[in-house]
């Protein structure tokens, strides 16, 4: 009952943090039966929460003891299925036995249910796969050894990719390997399960890594990820609509610099090079990449930015109704989250968490004290009370329209004092594309 609440609470956060939590190959989640999702770690709790967001099955988590830090902790998180592992490095709570917590993962397993784990251990907000314990592998291949292979056990693949995993409103693409089937390597080395467990891990690395974008290290992640802002654009046809065509051209400039590196590493230093000359360019001229691409019509580009201003001015009213019952709580967010952790890793968890709290408990007195000023039929409550949350996301929407609005007024004033700029901003831009994808 307790596993039920929190999930629709973590849920509706989850709703109300992303924008779209896309999934591909959700049909490969089995519905029934022993099952072992595995996937990336580079989100904290929000990994958990979005898997358990897109299964409809109940889930049990492999989680570290260091959050059963007392009696009283560990009533409650056993009690929403989350099963204590003592790492190393971190000491061993009282109270809780890895012995123990993997004899309640072999009896989940066995009686037929779902079980998450994140191989690699530790969380990191990066785009790459770190090092993957063999602990899973081991658990799966305990289970068949204990049954005598007579669990149809699965082992699912999930790959975990946000393009911006700590930014309010954006997008997530869970990608769902094909089920990865534990007998087989059970069968092909039954007397001796540590190879099989290192040759089944291997296996898990090859599947996940097809399923998300995976960079080699911290340089060519943040390389990838600028050449991607460079180059993204709205403005121009593109293969791939949404966050999966995103990812997949976030993919395809990883590949490629990935090649470049083996076959002609002197282009590298090239095109980071021209890649700091542009976004101090674009910094410097406070304009978006894509604005590179539009169609400048004088008239068109008048006629909209007007038509824009208007709309904002006679949604002015909306926009103040909705800043005043959200600000403080999105401010207190904004505070609180920073000074917790500097770990950006944590930063989309807590914030849900801040929010889950903190928005209720502030509209709870906006509609106390409405009720003190106005004594109105319940409905009119009702109705206040619910218009608090969709004026908040309505007025966060007009906010990055404005924030829209000026950049266009910026790119109208640059257009008409600083052409050159532009069309040299342009062609270096054509020069890196040509850099990155020409032979």
């Amino acid at each position: 009952m307790l596993y039920r609440l929190l999930k629709a609470i973590v849920s509706l956060g989850v709703w109300l943090y992303y924008r779209k939590v896309k999934v591909v190959n959700k049909h490969y989640l089995p519905e029934e039966g022993p099952c072992i999702l595995i996937a990336n770690h580079p989100n904290t709790l929000m990994d958990a929460w979005i898997i358990g967001y897109v299964s409809k099955r109940p889930i049990y988590f492999m989680a570290k003891a260091t959050l059963f830090s007392s009696p009283f902790k560990q009533r409650i998180l056993r009690s929403l299925n989350m099963i204590p592992i003592n790492r190393r490095g971190e000491g061993v709570i009282p109270g809780v036995s890895n012995q123990d917590s993997f004899e309640a993962c072999y009896r989940i397993l066995e009686e037929g249910k779902c079980l998450l784990v994140f191989p690699e251990g530790t969380s990191y907000l990066e785009r790459h796969l770190r090092e993957l314990k063999t602990g899973t592998a081991r658990i799966a291949l305990e289970v068949l050894r204990r049954n005598e292979n007579n669990v149809p056990l699965k082992v699912i693949p999930m790959g975990l990719n946000y393009m911006q995993a700590d930014r309010f409103r954006s997008d997530v693409l869970v990608h769902i390997a094909p089920p990865i089937l534990p007998a087989e390597y059970y069968v092909a080395n039954k007397e001796e399960i540590s190879p099989a467990a290192k040759r089944l891990t291997e296996e898990f690395r090859v599947r996940l890594e097809h399923v998300f974008v995976n960079s080699a290290g911290k340089e060519e992640e943040e390389l990838t990820e600028s050449l991607h802002r460079i180059f993204q654009s709205k403005y121009m046809k593109q293969e791939g609509r949404g966050v999966q065509g995103e990812l997949n051209r976030l993919k395809e400039i990883r590949d490629r610099i990935s090649e470049l590196s083996v076959m002609q590493a002197w282009k590298i230093a090239e095109i980071k090079q021209l890649q700091e000359k542009i976004n101090w360019q674009l910094e410097r001229l406070d304009i978006r990449a894509d604005f590179l691409d539009r169609r400048f019509r004088s008239r068109m580009f008048l006629r909209q930015t007007f038509t824009s201003v208007l709309g904002l001015l006679i949604g002015l009213p909306l926009f103040l109704y909705g800043l005043i019952h959200n600000v403080i709580q999105y401010k207190l967010t904004d505070y609180i989250v920073p000074r917790v952790t500097k770990d950006p890793e944590y930063y989309a968890p807590l914030a849900v968490l801040i929010g889950l709290i903190s928005y209720p408990v502030f509209y709870l007195l906006f509609l106390t004290l409405f009720r003190f000023l106005f004594d109105l039929h319940w409905i009119y409550y009702l109705t206040y009370f619910i218009s608090m949350p969709l004026s908040g996301l309505i007025t966060y929407y007009m906010n990055r329209y404005l924030m829209h609005v000026s950049l266009k007024s910026r790119f109208l004033f640059l257009w008409f004092n600083h052409k050159e700029s532009l069309i040299e901003l342009k062609q270096d831009r054509e020069k890196l594309r040509a850099l990155l994808f020409e032979s």
